[in-house]
């Protein structure tokens, strides 16, 4: 059956190329490349077929007294690699042999001698293109580099098998996701990345501002070209007099027109010398502060302090609360001086926003999706979740199975806390009611006592947002967090707090201005409702499927204290 779709998928690939507009005489032909994966997954139903290939070297050898060569290239389609055949009279081998060499060829599918490991092999008629590497410089050996090292080398990494396969599973993830809210009705909602309100009050958020590019330039200009002194604008200033006293007397000597005309042309010209003066004289190197002492956020670009943001989720519950079901999936930005394992300073998120939703409708979304996630890895990732299992962890399969089949335990804050200290567990963090759970307690709590994903709800207010809905106990609040093995906290969410009056004192309990918030007042103003959501740490998705154990790795670019590499 396997091999009937490759070789489907293969038939389909060549007929869109042959149905393809010519391209124009000055522009090459284009490339119609057959996917390693697709070839693979055929096996040897596709021998005799000519295709074309690219992809880089993984290993290379020569062989037969140097008269052929093999190649094991990968083009990042899956995680086998297909081996190639090269003749010395097809092109130098020397040049196609070393690691990395990214090579774009032709030739026909064989099947190899029966001894072989492989199913299928190409053997190369024509070399199409070559992107050679020096092999003494190239910092990606054929041996096994550390995750930690390939930090170093952000630029290559994803060409290891490790990397590569976090890509893949990211990627269907990601895709899992829209598919999983689209199904369900939600719409998608791109959210500002650039804020002037921080969602979760704590104040770690990334300043967006030009004040500094604006002083630099500043500071360039008066260096080349002096700022005018008083003396200078009040020169100017007699100038504009003169000139002024000139165009009153050749109107009383009832000068022709011509004349007035070129004088009040030259008072003109005047003036605007002084206001270029005056303004100039305005220019002050540095950072603008107001008579108090704090910065002059009015000479920013957006005339007020802006941020990068930590959450999409104040601007999602705006159309929740026009639209009824919406989610944000885009980047968010914390500057915590965090060096931990489970930190990042850009990581992304997955935020829905539910109306006419209370928290027990919030937990049934999260666990739903969650388990969807989990059967689409099953489904979709087969061959990466098996590498997962050999080289990383190998639990990673069964933690999916086991989390895309069970329900999810359901206890109270305190229902946790009384477990937790009822225990013989030594913990590092004292565990007593009103805490914020550590890591160590939700992971003790799913992987020792429950052996499954649990939702903890009813937090203490004191260690949660604003905005979460408070509860009659006037202790804690509507909120919940999904845990699960292997990471803990996976997912954050609660019911929104829907009443003006106690929303608005929230704020200002919490020491925030109301300021910035009186949009968000207005969502309970006029027409408010109940409504709920819940933001998924994606990298911490990952980390959870992969069993890897540093967040670094599993994202394709990562920032943290001290690095922001490319």
């Amino acid at each position: 059956m396997a091999d009937d779709l490759a070789s489907a998928a293969l038939t389909a690939q060549l007929a869109v190329a042959s149905i393809s507009s010519p391209s124009p005489s000055d522009l090459e032909p284009p490339t119609t490349r057959t996917s390693i994966r697709t070839i693979l997954d055929a096996g040897d139903s596709l021998a005799g077929q000519r295709v074309v290939v690219g992809g880089w070297v993984k290993t290379g050898r020569q062989q037969g007294k140097g008269d052929f060569a093999f190649l094991e290239v990968n083009d990042g389609s899956c995680q086998g690699n297909l081996q190639l055949k090269v003749e010395k009279n097809v092109h130098p081998l020397a040049r196609l042999k070393n690691t990395g060499t990214s090579v774009l060829v032709e030739g026909v599918l064989q099947k190899p001698p029966v001894e072989a490991k492989q199913r299928i092999e190409l053997e190369v008629k024509l070399v199409i293109e070559v992107g050679e590497v020096d092999a003494a410089a190239y910092p990606l050996p054929k041996t096994k580099l550390n995750l930690e090292t390939l930090r170093d080398f952000v630029h290559l990494r994803a060409r290891t098998n490790t990397i590569g396969a976090v890509a893949r599973i990211r990627h269907q993830l990601a895709y899992a996701t829209h598919s999983f809210f689209n199904e369900n009705d939600f719409l998608y909602i791109h959210t500002p990345i650039i804020t002037t309100s921080d969602c979760e009050g704590a104040g770690e958020m990334f300043q967006v501002t030009a004040l500094f590019s604006q002083a630099e330039k500043v500071e360039k200009e008066l260096k080349e070209n002096p700022a005018p002194s008083e003396a200078d604008v009040e020169a100017a200033k007699l100038v504009v007099k003169g000139k002024g006293d000139a165009v009153a007397q050749l109107k009383a000597a009832k000068a022709n027109k011509q004349e007035i005309t070129a004088a009040v042309s030259e008072l003109t010209k005047a003036k605007d010398n002084v206001l270029r003066l005056e303004e100039r004289s305005k220019l002050k190197s540095g950072i603008p502060h107001k008579d108090d002492g704090t910065i002059a956020f009015d000479d920013d670009f957006f005339k007020r302090q802006a941020f990068l943001t930590v959450s999409g989720q104040l601007q999602a519950e705006t159309y929740a609360c026009a639209l009824g079901k919406v989610y944000t999936f885009g980047p968010t930005f914390r500057a915590e001086n965090s060096h931990t394992s489970r930190h990042l300073a850009e990581f992304w998120m997955v935020e829905p926003e539910i109306a006419f939703a209370n928290l027990h409708d919030d937990m049934n979304c999260a666990e739903r999706y969650v388990q969807y996630l989990c059967k689409w890895l099953l489904k979709h990732c087969s061959e990466d979740m098996e590498f997962m299992v050999k080289h990383v962890d190998k639990t990673a399969i069964e933690r999916l199975e086991l989390v895309s089949t069970t329900p999810f335990e359901r206890i109270s804050y305190t229902k946790a806390v009384e477990i937790l200290k009822g225990t013989d567990k030594k913990f590092e963090n004292k565990v007593e009611w009103g805490i914020d759970l550590a890591s160590e307690h939700e992971r003790y709590l799913t992987e020792i006592i429950f052996k499954k994903p649990v939702i903890v709800y009813n937090y203490p207010k004191g260690i949660k947002a604003f905005y979460m809905r408070l509860n009659d106990d006037q202790k804690t609040v509507a909120a919940m967090d999904v845990l699960v093995p292997k990471v803990g906290e996976l997912i954050g969410g609660s019911q929104r707090e829907e009443r003006f009056g106690v929303l608005k004192q929230r704020i200002l309990d919490a020491g925030l201005s109301l300021e910035p918030y009186e949009w968000y007042l207005d969502l309970r103003r006029f027409g408010s409702v109940k409504h709920s959501g819940f933001g998924l740490g994606f990298e911490r998705m990952i980390l959870f499927a992969t069993g890897l154990e540093n967040i670094r790795d599993v994202i394709p670019f990562p920032r943290y204290p001290g690095r922001a590499d490319l």
